[in-house]
């Protein structure tokens, strides 16, 4: 039984809900976000807290009803405070600009790597590190997870795109190994 599904969602003063159905609509200081749920979930709206309950107590509804919680209740943490990522590029020579809705990199290829951004992940970059910032957490997840692909770091020396607090366990070359 999820037993974060059985939580309830507190909905801050400065952000709008609207519900009909399976569809949900959170409107907050810093956009708008919108989401249909499963057809199984339903959402009620309690005083200024959104209570999620699902159709029946099989295992597979209350998976997907402690899902859609944690999904509601991060579509209203981004329209009010939003979400930050952070990569760090590694290595010699490495260099990314941006530029509008591009993100340029230049990574050890012999062509630089032009990146668009999604319309709701803004980036910024100062000193080979690039914050990305959006309202929606899965769209911003999923954008770093893509850049990251380019140019994932290499065990050996660590040269890559790597995330901030990413740990990467460094492996002995062919050089030391013979001794």
């Amino acid at each position: 039984m999820s037993r974060i599904g059985n939580k309830a969602v507190p909905v801050p003063g400065s952000v709008k809900c609207e519900i009909k159905g399976s569809y949900i609509k959170v409107t907050g200081p810093k956009g708008t976000l919108e989401r249909t749920l499963r057809p199984e979930i339903e959402v009620e709206e309690v005083g200024n807290t959104l209570l999620i309950k699902g159709a029946d107590d099989s295992k597979t509804t209350n998976a997907f009803r402690g899902m859609s919680r944690t999904l509601i209740n991060n579509m209203i943490i981004g329209t009010e405070k939003g979400f930050q990522k952070k990569l760090l590029l590694e290595g010699v020579g490495y260099k990314v600009s941006v530029a509008g809705g591009k993100l340029t990199l230049n990574v050890g290829y012999s062509n630089p790597v032009v990146f668009m951004l999604p319309k709701l992940v803004q980036a910024s970059v100062s000193n080979n590190e690039i914050l990305l910032e959006s309202i929606d957490k899965e769209q911003l997840g999923e954008t770093a997870a893509k850049i990251r692909d380019i140019r994932k770091p290499e065990p050996y020396k660590g040269k890559g795109i790597r995330y901030e607090n990413e740990y990467i366990a460094r492996k002995v070359g062919k050089a030391a190994g013979k001794k």
